[in-house]
């Protein structure tokens, strides 16, 4: 399972930031509330088989695992092989058979079409990177009557990134899509040229006030210190920029940061989007 994958430079940038993470991601409360939300919208159900896509330390195909039940089965894949490292300790403790685990890249994936009931998502999505024909390709994985099930940050979440990209598209520097897919109305639109129907997308509201330094410190990871993030500017969009303009475009960013200081901080809105839809079947 842990053979090293060939993988081009932005998928290692985003496997390295995972294998870094990896021993402490179980810290957060918030990816377990995800998943958990996600496995509750797709219903996933005794008997089913089940991929987990982006599986990292295995949230969701334990739990899915725990429902489907002996006769069901759960593969979780992922590009990070110190997060299945974790999800591998964790199924090894808890002695489930009906789980394994698989270092591979979602976007080149071999399984027979009709092999899957559900195939969930749960903070990998946006990551990528030829999306619509990442989607066309899971649709043949789906059985008749299956479902997909995708969750999102939407793209006004996270403050930092946000005041970025809006900084440097006046500048004509964009950055990658960074852990979102875009409006509601784009993901629809995604998912049905991608070939499902019955599209249907929940959103949460969430969100948590965040200090000054910390949102501030996005323009750090990004501009200052590139190899330490999956977020990348596209192209060569700041070789082109003067040391000037780079300065007053570091100007406009803590400018802008600093006027929704409030006496709690800065509000970072993290409302989160869950995407469901079915083959030509499923309704």
């Amino acid at each position: 399972m842990m053979n090293q994958l060939e993988l081009n430079d932005y998928k290692q940038g985003v496997a390295d930031s995972y294998d870094r993470r990896s021993q402490t991601y179980d810290n957060s409360e918030w990816h377990v509330q995800i998943c958990r939300r996600l496995l509750e919208y797709s219903q996933v159900g005794a008997g089913q088989t089940v991929l987990d896509i982006g599986t990292g330390t295995g949230h969701i195909a334990i739990a899915a695992a725990q429902i489907v039940g002996a006769q069901g089965q759960v593969i979780g894949i992922d590009i990070s092989a110190g997060m299945l490292e974790q999800a591998q300790s964790k199924v090894s403790a808890l002695g489930l058979s009906n789980v394994e685990f698989q270092l591979t890249d979602a976007e080149a994936l071999e399984y027979p079409a009709h092999h899957f009931d559900r195939i969930l998502c749960a903070n990998t999505f946006p990551w990528m990177q030829d999306k619509e024909a990442t989607l066309r390709m899971w649709y043949r994985f789906l059985k008749p009557g299956g479902r997909i099930g995708v969750h999102t940050p939407a793209d006004t979440a996270y403050v930092g990134a946000v005041v970025l990209r809006k900084v440097f598209a006046k500048y004509g520097v964009s950055l990658e899509a960074s852990n979102r897919i875009g409006s509601v109305e784009q993901c629809q639109d995604l998912f049905t040229n991608a070939g499902f129907e019955a599209v249907d997308i929940g959103t949460e509201l969430h969100g948590s006030y965040t200090n000054l330094e910390k949102a501030k410190a996005t323009w750090e990871e990004i501009v200052g210190r590139p190899s330490s993030t999956s977020l990348k500017v596209l192209g060569n969009g700041l070789s082109q920029l003067s040391s000037a303009q780079l300065a007053q475009a570091k100007a406009e960013f803590d400018a802008e940061l600093e006027s929704f200081r409030t006496k709690e901080g800065i509000w970072d809105n993290l409302t989160t989007l869950y995407i469901l839809a079915g083959n030509r079947s499923s309704r």
